[in-house]
C-alpha cells in the first residue's frame, strides 16, 4: 500500500446530481475521468454498486467521458429516487415547483418516506424532499432550522427549485443511457466486471461513523465479503475507495492504493484523507500515483 494522491487545483468539480450526500464522491470527476481515459474506456460502461449520490457517475455521463452508466443502490427509498427521476423527469420537475417548503409539508413528506406501502414515485420524491430540507442532507435527520425554524438557515436553503430543476432536465436527456437498479453490491459487481469496456467505482459505507451515515451500514462480514469479491476480479477494471482504517490495508493487501484528500460535510466540513485502491487490471495515470514507476 503506497504512495499518494496529490491535491490537484484542477481536480474541478461537475455538480449534476441533484442529492446531497455525506461523503458523496462528486468531487472525484476529474480523477475518474483520467481513469476512464488512461484505460481506453470512453465508448463504455461506467458502474457503480454503491451509488448513493451518483455525483460521479452523473458527471462522466454528461460531459461526455463514457457511454453508459449504471446506478445501483441497496436502499429502495433511494433506488425509489432514480427511478422516478430517470423514468418521469417531467413529472419530478413539476413536484419540485409545485412543493411547498415548509415544516407541515416536510412531516406530510417524512410520513411518506417511513410508509412501507408508499406509492413508488411518491417514495422517491419524498427521499428527495427530505435530502434537499434535512440537516446535512441525512435522511433520518430533522430539517434544517429546526422543526420550530429558529436556525440560521430555514427549510429552504438547499432547496433551490431553478438549479434543481434544470439538473433533472439534464439526466432526463441522458435517461436512455442510465440504467438504474436495487440489488446488492456484491451482486452488480459480479454481473459487470468481466464486461467489456467496464469500469466499476466501488464506494462502499465505510469502516468508521457508518451507521450515522448510511442507512445500509456494513457489518465486518461485509466488508470482508466486499474484499473477496473484488480480490477475486483483480484482473479487470475497478476503483475502490473508504475511510483510511487499518482493515481496509489488511483486506486489500495485495493491490496497490493512494491516499488523497476529501472535504467531506455531514453536520461540519472538515478535510479528511480516504485511500483509493486499484486492481491490477487498472492503468493508473502517473498524475494520480505518486509511487508508480
Amino acid at each position: 500500500m503506497s504512495g499518494a494522491l496529490a491535491d490537484k487545483s484542477q481536480l474541478r468539480r461537475v455538480t449534476i446530481s441533484p442529492l446531497r450526500y455525506p461523503g458523496g464522491k462528486g468531487s472525484l470527476y476529474s480523477r475518474l475521468k483520467s481513469f476512464v481515459r488512461a484505460n481506453d474506456l470512453t465508448q463504455g460502461t461506467y458502474v457503480e454498486p454503491y451509488a448513493g449520490g451518483a455525483g460521479a457517475a452523473l458527471a462522466l455521463l454528461v460531459t461526455g467521458q463514457v457511454q453508459r452508466i449504471v446506478i445501483n443502490d441497496l436502499d429502495p427509498a433511494v433506488y425509489a429516487f432514480w427511478s422516478a427521476v430517470v423514468a418521469e423527469p417531467a413529472r419530478f420537475t413539476e413536484r419540485i415547483t409545485k412543493a411547498e417548503l415548509t415544516v407541515k409539508e416536510w412531516s406530510r413528506q417524512k410520513e411518506l418516506y417511513l410508509d412501507p406501502s408508499a406509492d413508488p414515485f411518491e417514495l422517491g420524491f419524498a427521499t428527495f424532499y427530505l435530502n434537499r430540507t434535512n440537516r446535512s442532507g441525512v435522511l433520518n435527520g430533522g430539517p434544517i432550522g429546526g422543526m420550530d425554524q429558529t436556525g440560521n438557515y430555514k427549510i429552504d436553503a438547499r432547496f433551490n427549485k431553478e438549479t434543481l430543476t434544470e439538473r433533472i432536465r439534464v439526466i432526463g436527456l441522458h435517461a436512455r443511457r442510465i440504467s438504474v437498479t436495487n440489488t446488492d453490491g456484491i451482486k452488480v459487481i459480479k454481473k459487470h466486471a468481466r464486461r467489456p469496456s467496464t469500469f466499476i467505482y466501488a464506494d462502499p459505507p465505510y469502516f468508521d461513523k457508518a451507521g450515522s451515515l448510511y442507512l445500509n451500514s456494513f457489518g465486518d462480514d461485509d466488508h470482508a465479503k466486499l474484499a473477496e469479491c473484488l480480490n477475486g476480479y483483480a484482473d479487470t477494471k475497478w476503483v475502490l475507495t473508504y475511510d483510511n482504517v487499518s482493515q481496509v490495508k489488511d483486506l486489500y493487501s495485495d493491490r496497490r492504493s493512494s491516499l488523497f484528500s476529501l472535504n467531506y460535510s455531514a453536520h461540519r466540513v472538515v478535510k479528511t484523507k480516504e485511500i483509493m485502491v486499484f486492481s491490477d487490471g487498472l492503468v493508473v495515470p502517473p498524475e494520480l500515483d505518486e509511487a508508480q514507476g
